[in-house]
C-alpha cells in the first residue's frame, strides 16, 4: 500500500494527472445550483456506474425535478445489504448570482496548484473521487459492499437525503458506517453542531412617509427583533457554554436574509427575515427560539393600537441536529486508517452525517478542501487535498477488498 501522503506528493500542481479529473470536471460542469434539477448530473453518474455493470436506483422529489441515487457494488460473496461502507455526498451547489468569478464557475479550471470552480470544495470533488475508484474495487474485489448515496438539496435544509435514508431502511440495508464527504482538508471530523432555522414575518399598517405615527412600520419593528438575536449572539460568545474542539467553539445565531417595504415614501406594511441557530449540545434551540418570540410580543400593543390587524409571527424553516460519533466506533477507526492520522476533529457547519447518524448508521466526515474556501467567488480546492482524498479512496479499496 502506498504511504498516506505519497500520491499527493507527486501530484501536486498537476489537475490532469488525477485519477478522478475527468469525473471532477464532468460534475462540475452541471448547474446544479439548489433552485435547479440535478436530474442531468445523476444520469450521467449513471451512465458512468452502467458502463461497469452497476446498476443504481433514484429516489425522487414530489415533482421529480430532482433525485437522489443510490448504487451498491456488493462484495464478492454476494452480500449487499450488511456491513458495508456509505461513501454520501450531495449534487447540489449555493448560486453564483452576484459573485465576481475570475472564471467560469461551471467549469473545472486548473489555476497553478489550485481548481477553481462551484462545487469543486463542497462537494462534487468527492463524490468524483469516490465514484472514479469504482473500477479499482471492482477489480480488487470487494470483502464488503460499497454503497454510493448522492443526494439533492442539502444547501436547503438536507431535504433529499431524508427521503434516500428512509428507503435504505425500509430495504433492510444495514451498512457499518457512512463517510460523508464535507471539505474538511482531509481531517476526520467526528461531530458537528446542530442547526435550527426560522422566519420572522411582521406585518405592520401602511401610511404615507408624511403621516408616520397613522402607520405601523414593519421594517423598523422587525429591525429591533434582529437587533436582539444580535444581542444574544454576542452573549453566546462572551458568555456561553464552549467546547473548545470546535472550530467556532461557542452557539452562534445569524439573520442571513431581510426583505421589507416599497417605497421610500411608503411606511412599510410587511417585513421578513430568516436566522438561524448553530448550536452546542448544551444550548436549547426551542429556548432561544421562545426568548425571540417574548422579546418580540413587546411591541404588539403598541402596534394594535394603531392597526388591529398588525402581528408577528415565527415559522420554523429547517432542522438538523448535531452528530456526535464515538471516536472508538468501526467506522472511525476505518476512517483513521484511511487518513493515516490519529486525531479527529469537530466542525460548526452541519451535514447530512447527522441524518445517517439518526438513522443508526454510524457516521463521520472526511472530504477535500476546507469550508472557508466554499459558497465563495472563485471556490477553490488545492490539487494537493484532491491528491489526499484519492490517497484515501485507495487506504478504503485496502481494507474492504479482498485482493
Amino acid at each position: 500500500m502506498n504511504a498516506p501522503d505519497t500520491p499527493w506528493r507527486a501530484a501536486a500542481g498537476a489537475a490532469e494527472a488525477l485519477v478522478a479529473w475527468p469525473l471532477i470536471r464532468d460534475l462540475v460542469a452541471f448547474d446544479t445550483t439548489s433552485r435547479d434539477s440535478n436530474l442531468a448530473l445523476l444520469d450521467h453518474v449513471r451512465r458512468h456506474l452502467d458502463g461497469f455493470g452497476i446498476a443504481s436506483s433514484y429516489t425522487y422529489d414530489d415533482e421529480r425535478r430532482k433525485a437522489n441515487l443510490w448504487a451498491t457494488l456488493p462484495a464478492r460473496d454476494g452480500n449487499a445489504t450488511h456491513g458495508g461502507v456509505v461513501l454520501s455526498g450531495h449534487t447540489d451547489v449555493v448560486p453564483v448570482d452576484g459573485q465576481p468569478w475570475d472564471t467560469d464557475p461551471f467549469a473545472a479550471t486548473p489555476v497553478g496548484d489550485r481548481v477553481h470552480g462551484r462545487g469543486v470544495a463542497d462537494m462534487k470533488s468527492f463524490c468524483a473521487t469516490a465514484l472514479a475508484f469504482v473500477p479499482e474495487f471492482l477489480r480488487r474485489g470487494l470483502a464488503r459492499p460499497v454503497h454510493f448515496a448522492l443526494s439533492y438539496d442539502e444547501e436547503v435544509g438536507c431535504i433529499g437525503v431524508r427521503r434516500l435514508i428512509a428507503d435504505v431502511v425500509a430495504q433492510g440495508i444495514r451498512p457499518m458506517g457512512c463517510i460523508v464527504g464535507e471539505p474538511t482538508g482531509m481531517q476526520l471530523v467526528l461531530a458537528h453542531k446542530g442547526k435550527h432555522s426560522w422566519r420572522c414575518r411582521v406585518r405592520g399598517h401602511e401610511a404615507h412617509s408624511a403621516l408616520t405615527p397613522r402607520g405601523v412600520n414593519a421594517v423598523q419593528i422587525a429591525c429591533e427583533i434582529v437587533a436582539y438575536i444580535a444581542r444574544r449572539a454576542r452573549a453566546f460568545r462572551d458568555a456561553g457554554a464552549r467546547d473548545e474542539d470546535y472550530d467556532v467553539p461557542y452557539t452562534t445565531a445569524h439573520v442571513g436574509v431581510i426583505r421589507g417595504g416599497t417605497a421610500l415614501n411608503i411606511v412599510p406594511r410587511d417585513c421578513h427575515f430568516d436566522f438561524e441557530l448553530r448550536h452546542l449540545p448544551l444550548d436549547d434551540p426551542d429556548a432561544f427560539l421562545r426568548d425571540v418570540e417574548a422579546f418580540a410580543q413587546r411591541f404588539l400593543p403598541e402596534m394594535r393600537s394603531v392597526s388591529p390587524q398588525a402581528s408577528i409571527a415565527f415559522e420554523r424553516l429547517s432542522v438538523l441536529p448535531g452528530m456526535d460519533t464515538q471516536d472508538g466506533s468501526g467506522i472511525a477507526a476505518l476512517a483513521h486508517a484511511c487518513t493515516g492520522h490519529a486525531g479527529a476533529g469537530k466542525v460548526s457547519f452541519g451535514t447530512e452525517a447527522a441524518l445517517f447518524h439518526g438513522a443508526g448508521i454510524a457516521t463521520v466526515i472526511c472530504g477535500p478542501g476546507h469550508i472557508e474556501q466554499a459558497h465563495q467567488p472563485n471556490e477553490w480546492v488545492s490539487v494537493e487535498q484532491l491528491a489526499r482524498c484519492e490517497s484515501f479512496m485507495r487506504g478504503l479499496a485496502d481494507r474492504v477488498c479482498t485482493g
